[in-house]
């Protein structure tokens, strides 16, 4: 078969309407539509764009490809594509022109290999980025919700259940066999799973007892019967595990769906475990202005919430295998004081394509030369607002008088880990106690924060964004570190409240009319270009005496007022004051 025929039937089964080309024999230059020079790979052979779906599909053309030689060229087109159209989600194959052989990846929020043998139609590939088994979020936590009720029915206790979940997702998505098996067979099975995933791990006996002791080996999961075992798996097999890859957000941290839905059955009593919503770490991402030579820690890291999303987002930057290994072995860093969370942590990061190397057990305050040492660029934290003086040096607990938790709602943290990193940008969830008061040793670190590093922004969230775990209502504080605050810098202010999400019974947040993806384009937007928008953003020159939130400056936008949102936000102040101690 020709060179030339060969391409014309490929461009017939895809879609001859789909293909974009912008030079001769229908091939692609990036080169041509990017302002910048490129080095290296910039001339595609054919590509085919899909405007309603957002999807591109690239294709390289070789009379007999090397997949290992190949691929990176076919990726460095995927790099591109990513940077010149950040909102498509990409199909990218290898296809012989001497024969029929192909490779295909799908490339959304991750990079999947797919076991194709033949060339597919546009509609075909649009269909690999539809949700599989139930069509949208609002389904997917509706099931994980039964899953909560099968593991309550099975006597698994509500603190282990999202671990034990999280594990079971691990050994399944590496093949775990469990039909016909014994109980003591199939732990023995996951045990085994999990020694091989983290034979190279930092921590690893840490690791592997918080994964195995404090679970597999417990005995709720030892006590199982291998009946119920086996509904179990199998549920979590065909009704949640297909969503772990899933290209859309929704699902790019399960595990902080079964976190959100859990926490709404247990009566909690530890009020530090305000975990971050996917789509705000997804937010504060893009603010921190991740690239590929990122190096990232969360010295808070919980679920590793933070360390996913920016993994992710570094990774889609990579163009080789080379690079994406380099990333998630030096430049994904984490620290959880917690066992259970930590091994949460652990599971999290391997579920989402490993880069759990470098997650540390333990705490941050015994781990600051290790925290110096990783030359990290970008700190994404949450640190615990109620911490106890065990989670803290004896020397600051001292100070806290008759208090049993920690008086500067986890800003203390912010300062210890900004003197260790020194330079880059940190971005932190914190309580609006923080942003309001301008006394005590709230206000002795807000000054020494500016004395050393500038405030940047200060985006306030929403009021309910950890619902229906924690009740804090958080801020979200963008420091460029090792920059003293100029006298006169305008700090951003964000008034971001309303994010779209609504609460759903049994399901926590949802953003249930697909506001999100505007919303946060427009929160982005606003942020980068900087600009005073009355009821959303001001910029305004602040001091560590002042507070630091946009309520504070910004001016009201009267003419979008009416009578019901009067009444709901007297509400919200309401709670604003009795949540932040002001009753």
């Amino acid at each position: 078969m020709e060179f030339g025929s060969s391409r014309l039937l490929m461009i017939d089964k895809v879609g001859r309407e789909y293909l974009t080309s912008n030079i001769e024999n229908g091939e692609f230059s990036y080169q041509k539509i990017c302002e910048e020079k490129i080095t290296g790979h910039y001339k595609l052979d054919l590509r085919f764009y899909n405007n309603k779906s957002k999807l591109s599909v690239l294709i390289e053309t070789k009379k007999r490809f090397n997949v290992n030689k190949d691929k990176e060229q076919l990726f460095s087109y995927v790099s591109l594509e990513h940077r010149l159209f950040p909102e498509n989600r990409i199909i990218a194959i290898l296809a012989n022109t001497s024969n029929s052989n192909i490779k295909v990846w799908k490339i959304g929020e991750y990079e999947e290999e797919l076991d194709d043998t033949k060339l597919k139609s546009m509609a075909e590939y649009v269909e690999y980025f539809q949700p599989r088994n139930i069509n949208d979020k609002t389904a997917v936590l509706e099931n994980t919700a039964r899953l909560n009720r099968m593991l309550h029915d099975n006597g698994i206790p509500e603190k282990l259940r999202s671990q034990f979940v999280g594990t079971c997702l691990l050994a399944l998505k590496d093949g775990l066999i469990y039909k016909g098996l014994s109980t003591k067979q199939i732990n023995a099975g996951i045990k085994e799973k999990l020694s091989l995933m983290l034979k190279d791990s930092i921590d690893k006996a840490k690791k592997l007892a918080a994964l195995q002791s404090n679970v597999i080996e417990s005995q709720y999961v030892e006590g199982l019967d291998s009946d119920g075992y086996h509904k179990l798996l199998d549920f979590i097999h065909y009704s949640i595990l297909p969503y772990i890859n899933d290209a859309s957000y929704e699902g790019h941290d399960l595990l902080s769906y079964f976190f959100t839905t859990f926490n709404k059955y247990v009566a909690r009593e530890d009020k530090n475990q305000a975990f971050t919503p996917n789509h705000i770490s997804h937010f504060m991402c893009k603010v921190a202005g991740i690239h590929r030579n990122t190096r990232v820690l969360d010295p808070t890291c919980g679920s590793g919430t933070f360390l996913v999303q920016a993994m992710t987002q570094i990774l889609r930057e990579c163009e080789t295998d080379a690079e994406r290994k380099k990333v998630k072995e030096e430049q994904i860093y984490g620290i959880e004081f917690d066992d259970s969370v930590y091994g949460l942590a652990t599971t999290n990061m391997l579920i989402h394509g490993d880069g759990n190397s470098n997650i540390r057990s333990g705490s941050c305050f015994d781990l600051g030369d290790w925290i110096a040492d990783t030359n990290s660029n970008l700190v994404l934290m949450n640190p615990p607002y109620n911490a106890s003086k065990s989670q803290v040096p004896k020397t600051f607990a001292s100070t806290w008088g008759k208090s049993s938790t920690d008086p500067t709602k986890g800003l203390y943290f912010v300062k210890f880990v900004a003197d260790k990193v020194k330079q880059g940008r940190l971005l932190v969830l914190l309580p609006m106690q923080c942003a309001i008061k301008t006394d005590g040793l709230i206000g002795d670190i807000k000054q020494s924060m500016l004395e050393e590093h500038t405030l940047d922004a200060v985006f306030s969230f929403p009021i309910d964004m950890f619902y229906p775990g924690a009740s804090a209502v958080a801020c979200c504080m963008a420091f460029d570190l090792g920059k003293p605050h100029p006298k006169n810098y305008e700090t951003f202010f964000g008034y971001y409240r309303e994010d779209g999400f609504e609460k759903r019974k049994g399901v926590g947040r949802v953003d249930v009319k697909d506001k999100w993806v505007e919303t946060e384009k427009k929160w982005y937007e606003t942020y980068r270009s900087r600009l005073t928008i009355p009821g959303l953003s001001v910029c305004k020159s602040v001091t560590s005496s002042m507070e630091w939130c946009a309520e504070a400056y910004m001016e009201t936008d009267y003419s979008t007022l009416s009578e019901v949102d009067f009444v709901e936000k007297l509400r919200d102040y309401a709670a604003f004051l009795v949540q932040n101690e002001k009753f």
